[in-house]
């Protein structure tokens, strides 16, 4: 089997040896790992399209790899299946969609069986962060449950979070992996008895008699609750401009499924668009797999997301280009390059200012849509219904958790198996959790040029608070009583550098001048083990926002048991306590390429990607007064694929805005069963496995 798509090394993941079997593709005989994904397969053995479009011959490839749209449909056993939700057989014969595919013959006519029926007080629809807290908190009062998960593996997106997380040691594992969290989670649950946990089962729809369809590993069952939660998450939003739909561009989540989940390398070079959290932590996740990030593109003046990311991905060697956007996507059958410009403040292109560098992968980090679904359908049936996390409210994981137990505990009182009362505290705590980036404060360093002491080099408000929970002497505060105050050390400190690797943003560094007042000893924690680093090498060292300070010699590398190293290096004391961490990329691989001379976005852009409709299709009818995306459905097929519409419909709706319309004038696409495309088969022969 080939391997050289495959990672060997990671710095936080193990590397687990699994079986190699064979499968086929387009009747070439290949190899994949048991249990992955056909998306992952392929990729590992270097294939990225996947078909071809029936409409315009377009290349295809994957852009959610969630299940969420049909992007990476392929032809296996006969059967279309998305290939970022079938996972590889022995011997499966996979092919690739080249316009209509056959369909099967079919000897006798389908056998129609009884449908199984089960009843449970609560329905838990998603098993990631909110969920599995809402779930365990109920299971805490003996309330009888179904949590139903698509995945074969509990936690949603903490499964593929190899960084630590912020918030409150406490409330959500501040200082915890997010892999390791999912874990945590899913253990305690599957200790509860009355906890039925239902994995590789997607909620399909729910039912005006108030019955929720389930598809549970292929076999077609309906669930009836008292209590529907909403816990499903997010799908990724997409941007509309030349190129959007050519194999190499999508989602950022994607990504992190093929390098976190997968171990496998999808680029070489990958350049990001978004400069949200999701986008900055994307960017440390490919430098931990060894991958080069050729840039990130933001079009706010400032990135959204923490500062600290921004900053930790900046000392890395990574451009960040704020107040820019992308122009196109460059390349025939999969990218080659992407072109971004400068815009002015009416977010306006400015000519003249077109950067355009050499990348494979596009990362689209542009912000996350809830899905919300199942709670419109539940109370349109008339039923109880509650959501938590994404699907909710957009915020990050530590927010989710928290959210998710105070959810439980109202689910639990809203069937009389509770009457605690939720302290006013936690509405407190979970507001802080939930809250955006707040203002950055000055960045002021140490006075101090003895003894030994941690320099903190955060300055923006975020909810964290692992460095002031690890402290043996805890001589490390916080300034405001929530956790959205900058921290501070004042006392005695015995060099134990607990704080450095507790930091979930790897922003604390330590200068020690016991030994040396001249050249005081720095110690920088780092986790791009990709780009190893051994004593006595030159490394080069940078301030807060990445800026050159010195090339200095490694005299210790400490490994320790987070997995966080420790870079120890000599530095003249007038620089010592500016040290914020180390460059590992070269400045140069971002260097630009000729730029093409580009008009405006014009109307030949792709905004439905399962039919192919352009947004010039679109806006002539926007134009002509449609306000009705049922028939705008009908007179473009725009949101008539097999995603259902959930890619193009907030496109359109930012069409309708820019158009100058409210979007209360607007009639929404009307919610038709199913949720994801099932094979006919299964439903008749509606039978549990």
């Amino acid at each position: 089997m080939s391997d050289s798509h495959r990672i060997k090394e990671h710095p936080i993941l193990d590397i687990i040896e699994k079986q190699s079997i064979p499968f086929y593709w387009n009747d070439k005989k290949l190899f994949a790992q048991e249990g992955e994904m056909i998306s992952s397969a392929l990729f590992a053995n270097g294939i990225h399209i996947f078909g071809h479009h029936v409409k315009d011959n377009s290349p295809q490839g994957i852009f959610c790899a969630n299940g969420q749209c049909a992007q990476c449909t392929v032809i296996a056993n006969g059967i279309p299946v998305k290939s970022c939700m079938t996972p590889v057989a022995e011997n499966m014969i996979v092919r690739s969609c080249e316009g209509l595919p056959e369909l099967p013959q079919v000897d006798e006519s389908p056998t129609f069986n009884s449908i199984k029926e089960y009843e449970t007080d609560v329905l838990i629809i998603g098993g990631g962060p909110s969920g599995l807290s809402a779930a365990i908190e109920l299971s805490k009062y003996n309330v009888p449950l179904i949590l139903v998960d698509d995945k074969s593996q509990l936690g949603g997106k903490l499964v593929l979070q190899t960084h630590k997380f912020f918030g409150s040691i406490k409330d959500c594992y501040a200082g915890t992996r997010g892999i390791d969290i999912a874990k945590i989670l899913s253990d305690e649950l599957l200790n509860y008895n009355t906890a039925t946990v239902w994995t590789d089962s997607t909620a399909l729809y729910v039912f005006s008699d108030k019955k929720v369809g389930i598809l549970k590993n292929n076999s077609y069952i309906l669930i009836k609750p008292k209590i529907i939660l909403n816990a499903a998450g997010a799908r990724e939003k997409m941007l509309v401009f030349p190129g959007n739909t050519l194999p190499g561009v999508y989602g950022a989540g994607a990504f992190q499924t093929l390098v976190n989940r997968d171990l496998v390398i999808p680029s070489e070079r990958i350049f990001i668009i978004g400069g949200g959290n999701v986008g900055l932590i994307a960017g440390y996740h490919a430098m931990q797999a060894g991958i080069h990030v050729v840039g990130l593109a933001e079009a706010l003046s400032e990135c959204g997301g923490y500062k600290v990311h921004k900053d930790k991905l900046q000392r890395l060697g990574v451009p960040i280009y704020t107040s820019h956007t992308i122009l196109s996507a460059n390349g025939k059958d999969q990218v080659e390059s992407v072109t971004i410009a400068r815009i002015d403040e009416n977010f306006k292109p400015v000519s003249g200012t077109e950067i355009t560098i050499s990348c494979d992968t596009i990362l689209i980090a542009v912000g996350l849509n809830p899905i919300d679904e199942f709670h419109k359908e539940a109370e349109e049936a008339g039923m109880k219904v509650f959501s938590t996390g994404d699907a909710e409210e957009i915020a990050e994981a530590s927010s989710a958790m928290f959210n998710g137990k105070i959810t439980g505990i109202k689910i639990a009182k809203a069937l009389n198996r509770s009457s605690k009362k939720i302290p006013e505290e936690w509405s407190r705590k979970a507001a802080v959790l939930k809250s955006p980036p707040e203002k950055t404060l000055p960045y002021i360093l140490p006075e101090a040029n003895e003894g030994v002491f941690p320099v903190f080099h955060c300055v923006q408000e975020i909810p964290c608070n692992p460095c002031t929970s690890v402290c043996p002497l805890d001589q490390i505060k916080i300034s405001d009583e929530s956790l959205l105050g900058l921290p501070s050390f004042k006392g005695e400190c015995t060099g134990c550098m607990k704080c450095l690797t507790a930091c979930p943003a790897l922003a604390i560094t330590m200068v020690d001048y016991r030994k040396d007042a001249h050249l005081p000893t720095v110690s920088i924690p780092y986790e791009i083990g990709n780009y190893p680093v051994e004593s006595g090498q030159l490394i080069t060292v940078v301030d807060i926002e990445g800026e050159f300070l010195d090339e200095l010699a490694v005299i210790n590398v400490r490994n320790t048991n987070t997995k966080t190293q420790i870079i120890q290096v000599k530095a003249p004391s007038l620089i010592a306590k500016k040290i914020a961490g180390m460059r590992v990329q070269q400045l140069s691989i971002s260097n630009g390429l000729d730029s093409p001379i580009l008009d405006k976005i014009d109307d030949t852009v792709i905004v439905c990607r399962c039919e192919r409709v352009t947004a010039g299709e679109i806006r002539k009818w926007i134009r002509k007064g449609i306000t009705d995306m049922n028939q705008l459905k009908q007179l473009t097929r725009a949101g008539m694929g097999a995603c259902g519409g959930k890619t193009c419909e907030s496109l359109i709706l930012r069409m309708y805005k820019e158009e100058g319309y409210s979007l209360k004038d607007i009639k929404y696409n009307t919610r038709r069963p199913l949720y994801i495309e099932v094979p006919l088969e299964i439903l008749s022969l509606a039978k549990e496995k």
